[in-house]
């Protein structure tokens, strides 16, 4: 068995008839998870309603059909192969919560495949001011998908069809607008296809001979080919956030009968062990972790990118819920965020937003109403340049830095540090009407007046009844006997508050060395006061 290819997540974008449901389906078709039979049975209903020219997007059609029923379709038939990826498309074109899907998705889009149509006249419209060409690349580059490849299609389309010119042209145009955007043309591939014909999607086209391949320069080193698939498999492979401290996000919490209460979410940095001790923010909940499982499996670790559930001992349904995020108590745990400070840019807003302004915001798995606290400047949305300090309101179109406090307890991170947890959608007349950045949070300090005397005073290790009392909210594990680590002090530091309870977690210290005890993970015990 050789190595397992690297997944990758791909998001494709570009104007309403592009073509990128038929590229997509095209890809799907040829390199993916579709089975023979779907496909037969997919062409014979093409055939039956008059549609005999089969066409890829009939494929991608029929499955968007699917689950905007609520079928739930293998995922699998999202996803194709490369030589070297395993490619999920996050989020398939012309999906209603198209933008609000790619901040809270549960993946982020390693790269963004841009479809732009060369066909007389449709060029034009994409990259029109109306147009969502411009829109969705200036929201891939703002919510962090730095790497993009261009695919220009309709190619059979153009006057003459295939025309070396209007490619050149096409090119031409679209490096200025994305270079004014962040990305640099030099790193991105520009691919003339036909998703239709299939020209320069799999292999080289016999229809432009005169295309002589893409090539691209970056910093650690180039790629060139020919084909779409070719610069997908040119991507650089995503280095996922181990390093980072912890931080998962909550989907849902379960309570599964002989196991106890069952958090499910992502993993998005660090890693989720059996034996840590995590801290759910905003609430403030401190408690073991048991096991961690994907897709029914014990892992001994899980790795960002996995969906995982994990078993949390004491913890009631109602303590956690989807929203809050669990992270490592003894590394930056998450905390509550009383307000953070974030860049803004208004997409659609009929009217004029003015501080006060309070929508709801889908910041990871929570949505949260927050208000519009202080409008701090105006900027230019490509270049970050102040144009204007406090400005009275905004509007479509208007990027600023704002401060904003969530109405409800809630946390968040910042974009630079943790960004997952630092990228936002605005929702108001249920749509999208602005999307963001974190750029800094004020976390809200988990102490409280009459609580702080604790740290530091000493608690003899014998003073513990054993099993400890009922006071001890969780009791992380039992209480070791007494007498096993003579001169032992439990030494508490404040964890937090909930409700008018306080946590305090005790840590074994040895008295004549003044060092944390090595059993320390042993004898961890949680005590609510």
């Amino acid at each position: 068995m050789g190595k397992e290819k690297l997944h990758i997540n791909i998001v494709v974008i570009g104007h309403v008839d592009s073509g990128k449901s038929t590229t997509t389906g095209h890809l799907i078709y040829k390199c993916g998870g579709i089975d023979k039979r779907t496909i037969e049975k997919f062409e014979k209903e093409a055939a039956e309603m008059g549609k005999g020219s089969f066409k890829y997007a009939w494929v991608l059609d029929k499955l968007k059909a699917e689950r905007e029923r609520g079928i739930t379709i293998d995922i699998s038939l999202w996803k194709f192969e490369t030589s070297k990826y395993y490619v999920t498309i996050i989020d398939a074109p012309g999906h209603r919560d198209f933008i609000k899907n790619m901040i809270t998705g549960t993946s982020q889009a390693d790269c963004a495949v841009l479809i732009v149509a060369a066909g007389v006249g449709e060029f034009e419209a994409g990259i029109s001011k109306n147009g969502q060409t411009r829109e969705h690349a200036l929201l891939a580059y703002t919510l962090g998908v730095k790497q993009l490849i261009v695919g220009i299609n309709k190619m059979d389309s153009t006057e003459p069809n295939y025309s070396q010119k209007r490619y050149e042209e096409i090119v031409k145009e679209v490096s200025t607008y994305i270079k004014k955007i962040g990305y640099n043309p030099d790193t991105v591939a520009f691919v003339p296809i036909s998703g239709w014909n299939g020209d320069n999607m799999l292999e080289p086209s016999p229809n432009m001979t005169w295309f002589k391949g893409w090539k691209i320069n970056r910093k650690d080193g180039s790629a060139s080919g020919t084909t779409l698939l070719e610069a997908l498999d040119a991507i650089q492979p995503p280095t996922r956030p181990t390093d980072k401290p912890l931080r998962l996000p909550l989907q849902d919490v379960y309570k599964i009968g002989g196991i106890g209460t069952v958090p499910v979410g992502r993993v998005e940095t660090g890693i989720l062990k059996p034996g840590m001790v995590v801290t759910f923010a905003p609430v403030n909940v401190t408690t073991e972790v048991k096991s961690v499982e994907m897709h029914h499996e014990a892992l001994t670790e899980a790795l960002p990118g996995d969906n995982v559930g994990f078993n949390v001992k004491n913890v009631s349904v109602k303590d956690i819920r989807r929203g809050n995020v669990a992270g490592d108590s003894r590394n930056d745990p998450p905390q509550e965020a009383a307000g953070f400070t974030s860049q803004v840019i208004i997409l659609n807003h009929p009217g004029q937003i003015s501080a006060g302004y309070a929508p709801v915001l889908d910041c990871h798995t929570a949505h949260i109403a927050c208000k519009f606290a202080e409008l701090k400047e105006k900027i230019d949305r490509r270049s970050g340049k102040k144009l204007e300090d406090n400005p009275k309101s905004l509007k479509s179109g208007d990027a600023a830095i704002v401060d904003m406090i969530p109405g409800k307890p809630m946390c968040v991170e910042s974009f630079s540090e943790y960004p997952p947890l630092g990228r936002f959608a605005v929702r108001d007349m249920r749509q999208t009407v602005a999307v963001g950045v974190i750029k800094g949070v004020e976390k809200k300090a988990a102490t409280s007046a009459g609580l702080s005397q604790l740290d530091g005073s000493d608690t003899p290790y014998g003073s513990w009844s054993s099993p400890p009392p009922p006071s001890i909210y969780p009791s992380v594990r039992p209480q070791p006997p007494t007498g096993r680590y003579p001169g032992g002090l439990a030494r508490p530091a404040l964890l937090g508050q909930r409700k008018k309870s306080s946590f305090v977690q005790y840590y074994l210290y040895n008295a004549k060395t003044q060092q944390r005890a090595p059993q320390v993970k042993d004898s961890m015990i949680i005590e609510r006061r």
